[in-house]
């Protein structure tokens, strides 16, 4: 089994490049004439995704016919970084190729060569190419500034809440609100409630929510959309997401610079949330100031967020359009298109990939330690560890894409999270700063058996860290 999230970034590149083909039908001709590949390669590109997907993307030339001393695979890979938006520096274009030319057995290139490749594109073949905008603005007649179908197209944004709520430490906090709502409908398809600053993990989970059918029947809004708009920051989107989005057929669009496209619609469902749903709420913040004490919990406040979008904000019917936005989401018995199951989306955009090196005892991850004895026979080999940021419990290993097993942490009790840990971590700094260090000794003559590592074929197995 290949993990999907495991598509070698070579193949993202390349889907970028014939994206606006893919999503515009802008000729390949065009993109050939105003970027910095051929027409032939663009096609070669194109008939290799329709056959295999993004695995036909991956797949790299058999011979080493190279420009400027560089395999032609590696100058295309050049040029598609050097055309990003934003440019990254030749540096970073220099260390991608390396890594690649390493992936793949090949001599590492000379930064010199790299900068060569990247000198030789010309500078108006680079604002072009960086900027899809360009492409729509010559080739899109008219840009409908409101989806004409329900998840044709959907919006993600964040807020601070005026509120406060307590975290586990019973301490005031504001929380975080990321949303994703329907264009046409202006249904809530789901959201996220943290008190962590928005990050490209609040937008996979609100995404998850808004994608899968929920457990409340009257929450009916689901399905995978046409188009997800999206801010052009770190706090929105991730490489991770950009994968996943290709996997699911999922268009992302992300905003630019000076050219909102119909922001005001969540805009002001924020307005709405602040006018209708906070004010009658323990902790309600006015000009920064609570109106009364803060009693509620996160959880307490997503039940009654959840209650007000079913029961009251799709219910009446909305400014704009004159309808509920539930009523208008379902018109015309429209019936959303799902994923496989839930375990399929949980991969794509939950789960998180790293490259970790197999060491003799274990795999070593966000600072916990996880052991099974079948990574014996990988050990000094560099595998990836796929994780649920919502539990670390375990992790998912695969060796070159292929899956090789579960790996189990007995480290930290129950299910904890990513952030929850990191929580933790913090707190304890702050303690150590407090408190003084133990002066006492320890008898050297008892031995501590739980201490002993066992060996299984090169792992060594502990009790706990060292």
């Amino acid at each position: 089994m290949t993990h999907p999230a495991l598509v070698p970034p070579l193949a993202i590149e390349r889907y970028r490049v014939l994206e606006p083909h893919l999503a515009d039908g802008i000729p390949l001709a065009d993109l050939a004439r105003t970027g910095t590949l051929s027409e032939r390669t663009l096609q070669r590109w194109l008939g290799r995704y329709r056959a295999e997907g993004l695995a036909g993307l991956a797949r790299l030339p058999r011979n080493d016919r190279g420009r400027l001393h560089l395999p032609e695979h590696l100058v295309e890979l050049t040029r598609t970084l050097a055309t990003k938006r934003p440019r990254p520096p030749v540096a970073a274009i220099h260390r991608k190729v390396q890594e690649l030319a390493i992936a793949h057995g090949h001599r590492t290139p000379s930064y010199a060569a790299v900068a060569r490749v990247v000198r030789a594109i010309p500078a108006s073949q680079i604002a072009a190419a960086s900027d899809p905008a360009v492409y729509r603005d010559q080739h899109e007649l008219v840009h409908r500034r409101e989806a004409a179908t329900s998840n044709e197209m959907w919006q993600a944004d964040h807020t601070v809440l005026d509120i406060l709520v307590l975290d586990d430490a019973g301490t005031p906090v504001r929380p975080w609100l990321t949303v994703i709502v329907d264009d046409h409908s202006r249904a809530i398809a789901g959201y996220f409630l943290s008190l962590d600053a928005p990050s490209a993990l609040n937008t996979a989970l609100a995404l998850r929510q808004a994608i899968w059918r929920k457990p409340n029947p009257e929450w009916i809004v689901s399905g995978i959309p046409e188009q997800l708009y999206v801010d052009n920051g770190s706090d929105f989107i991730s490489e991770h997401i950009e994968q996943a989005c290709i996997a699911l057929k999922i268009r992302l669009i992300h905003s630019l610079p000076g050219r909102p496209r119909g922001r005001g619609k969540i805009e002001r469902l924020f307005r709405t949330i602040n006018d209708m749903f906070l004010p009658d709420l323990p902790g309600h913040l006015i000009a920064g100031k609570p109106l009364s004490a803060p009693v509620l919990t996160p959880d307490e406040l997503r039940a009654r967020f959840e209650a007000f979008v079913c029961g009251v904000y799709h219910r009446r019917p909305h400014g704009s359009t004159g309808e509920p936005p539930i009523t208008r989401w379902q018109k015309g018995g429209f019936l959303p298109a799902m994923p496989d199951s839930l375990e399929q989306l949980d991969m794509l955009l939950v789960h998180v990939p790293k490259p970790r090196k197999v060491l003799r005892d274990g795999i070593r991850l966000m600072g916990r330690r996880y052991v099974e004895p079948t990574l014996a026979a990988f050990v000094g080999e560099q595998v990836e560890a796929v994780y649920d940021p919502r539990d670390l419990t375990e992790i998912h290993v695969y060796h070159q894409g292929r899956f090789v097993c579960r790996a189990l942490s007995s480290e930290h009790a129950g299910h904890p999270s990513l952030r929850a840990i990191q929580r933790a971590r913090r707190g304890a700094k702050e303690r150590d700063k407090q408190v003084p260090a133990p002066t006492e000794t320890f008898d050297g003559d008892q031995e501590d058996t739980a201490s002993r590592p066992t060996t299984y074929r090169g792992l060594r197995l502990y009790a706990a860290d060292d």
